[in-house]
């Protein structure tokens, strides 16, 4: 017990501290930056408005950086429509791992519970995350074939391209509206219009948003009528949307049987200990009855997680 807690509060004191560093070394790099960019040449390289370079986050950044961990995080923070520093993500995680890991240890016991503890609780913003993702997602990929309509009425009135993005910003609600004013705000700044989607592609990254992407880069290329290609991108869009709603509703049955499967020890087991408690005394007092327990509740963990992968379905 004295071990886990001290984990814990060595973690977190580790985590305020590397932040604080970095927080210091913030002006400094500051500075510099500022002297070295105007010491430079006049004939260096333009600057990076999408700013693919990332400041400097000390070594144990570094460290992680070099793994993509934290890049993989920030994108997926991104495309939650999340803006928060890494570092306060990367504490939070740290400090619910180690609650969890005290409470596994008070609950159950054990350093391998307490573990499994510690990192079901560390990936709850994580989770969290990742549904915040989907349904910004979901509500991006309805708005964007009346998105696209709009687009295509006002080429044919004889808007360009950046007017009809304007209409679309002003029309449309968050985050569809609010992706394209990020896309007319680096067209202002000098980036090309191609540039700017495939940066709303990483932020956006929808399939439906891919093809408008291909559409602009071929017209820009090539010349086309972009009204056309857009309004028949349109239904393409609602076709896929389409039958995205037909295999979800398919597979709504069996996607309920698993979940029923996965769920049904764990209801038997707590109506069992409400009405015969005896039944179930063996596996909570027992030594023996809490590893079966535990067990079972591994096993029952890897089916239901094993079923939800079977019923993903690629299209």
């Amino acid at each position: 017990m004295d071990f886990i807690i001290a984990s814990a509060l060595f973690a977190a004191i580790f985590v305020f501290a590397l932040l604080l560093f970095n927080g210091t070394k913030k002006e400094s790099d500051q500075k510099t930056e500022i002297n070295r960019r105007l010491t430079r040449p006049a004939e260096d390289s333009d600057l990076d408005i999408t700013r693919k370079r990332r400041p400097d986050q000390g070594k144990l950044g570094s460290a992680l950086s070099s793994l993509n961990i934290l890049h993989k995080l920030e994108e997926m923070m991104w495309q939650a429509g999340m803006y928060m520093r890494v570092s306060d993500m990367l504490l939070i995680i740290v400090l619910l791992f180690g609650g969890g890991m005290f409470l596994g240890q008070a609950v159950m016991g054990g350093m391998l519970f307490a573990t499994a503890a510690g990192l079901l609780f560390a990936s709850v913003p994580i989770l969290y995350i990742q549904f915040r993702k989907k349904r910004r997602l979901r509500t991006f990929g309805q708005q964007l074939p009346f998105a696209l309509d709009l687009i295509k009425s006002s080429l044919e009135a004889g808007h360009s391209l950046q007017r009809a993005l304007q209409v679309v910003v002003a029309e449309f609600a968050d985050p569809l509206g609010l992706e394209f004013r990020t896309v007319l705000e680096q067209g202002r700044l000098g980036l090309p219009l191609p540039r700017a989607l495939d940066d709303m592609l990483k932020r956006v990254p929808e399939d439906d948003l891919r093809l408008l992407t291909v559409a602009v880069k071929v017209q820009t290329e090539v010349g086309s009528s972009l009204a056309q290609i857009v309004g028949r991108l349109s239904e393409i869009v609602r076709i896929r949307q389409r039958l995205r709603l037909q295999i979800h509703a398919l597979t709504a049955q069996a996607r309920m049987g698993g979940w029923v499967v996965g769920l049904l020890p764990v209801a038997v087991l707590f109506i069992f200990s409400l009405i015969q408690p005896s039944y179930t005394h063996t596996l909570f007092y027992d030594p023996t009855g809490q590893v079966i327990l535990k067990v079972a509740l591994g096993l029952d963990l890897t089916a239901v997680l094993i079923i939800r992968r079977l019923m993903r379905v690629s299209y």
